[in-house]
């Protein structure tokens, strides 16, 4: 059996639907199609896919295999463009994740730049501020904002973001300026669903951590939607300095409490392993890791 041809094989019916549709994709014949993929599940010992007259679907031990096969049939057309060109051409299909705020304000500019540097490479963006798995949903590459945890993934600092407490003048005109956390309680304020601690705001004051228990006024799960209620006059946010950068230097929002100083948070490119890492996504690291190196909101 040649591993690898089989290994192509298996893919192209993955990501066909079908033998049929393999065929027109690899050339071979239907038989052929059939006995790659039957020598594979025979030399594996586990059976890859289900099979009816209806449909065709992937077991779990399927889908762990298809994604490692990705892996490698990259490397493998990466490693003979390496030999076969003296200058070496990123290749394929890239899975790109990204926070909605985010990607829309910093990354959907760099795209364009990325793509015409590196002609050979489709992008797939999906931007999401719910943690996806990387591995599991197939993707190459994620921007996540967050102090991370330890973990099997790969992680690159590309820059980082301070929350910052503010409000409108007009809300703080008409509510009065807290000016210590415990007064928030009091106030309304515009919470964002993803934040970690829910509705606990902590800080680092003069004489250590104080935390306090804030009411919603509005509740959302978006970043741009909280920045629009506050610019409204509705509440307090606690918004990442990417957002509000433009806003603090028009005084459109107010800055509360410098002294009291809520998280700053890391902004990482996430990928899922460095050995054998594809040159596509060792271009895309680098290219991130040199747009981000001076924010435009002044936190690195």
């Amino acid at each position: 059996m040649d591993l690898l041809q089989a290994m192509k094989t298996y893919t192209a019916v993955v990501e066909a639907g079908s033998f049929v549709g393999a065929m027109e994709a690899t050339g071979l014949s239907k038989p052929a199609v059939s006995r790659h993929v039957g020598e594979l599940e025979e030399h594996l010992g586990t059976r890859l896919l289900q099979r009816t007259t209806r449909r065709l679907s992937m077991t779990s031990e399927g889908q762990a295999y298809y994604l490692r096969c990705k892996e490698i049939l990259s490397a493998v057309q990466e490693a003979e463009a390496e030999v076969g060109a003296s200058t070496l051409e990123a290749q394929g299909p890239l899975r790109i994740g990204a926070p909605q705020t985010f990607g829309a304000l910093h990354l959907a500019g760099l795209w364009g730049r990325f793509a015409a540097e590196n002609p050979q490479v489709t992008l797939d963006i999906v931007l999401s501020d719910r943690t996806v798995d990387l591995v599991e949903e197939g993707y190459d590459l994620v921007v996540r904002i967050a102090r991370l945890t330890e973990s099997s993934l790969v992680t690159r600092p590309l820059a980082r973001t301070r929350m910052v407490l503010c409000a409108s003048p007009a809300y703080l005109a008409a509510h009065g300026t807290p000016t210590d956390p415990k007064e928030l309680a009091g106030h309304d304020v515009i919470s964002y669903s993803y934040w970690a601690s829910g509705n606990t705001w902590t800080f680092q004051g003069p004489a250590g951590e104080v935390s306090v228990r804030t009411r919603s006024r509005i509740h959302a799960n978006n970043g741009d939607t909280c920045r629009a209620a506050a610019l409204a006059d509705q509440g307090i946010i606690l918004q990442p300095d990417f957002l509000i950068y433009e806003d603090l230097r028009a005084g459109s929002l107010l800055e509360l409490m410098p002294d009291f100083r809520a998280a700053e948070l890391g902004i990482f490119a996430v990928y899922p392993t460095r050995k054998q890492l594809p040159l596509k996504v060792r271009r895309l690291v680098d290219f991130l890791v040199a747009a981000l190196r001076d924010p435009v909101w002044g936190t690195r």
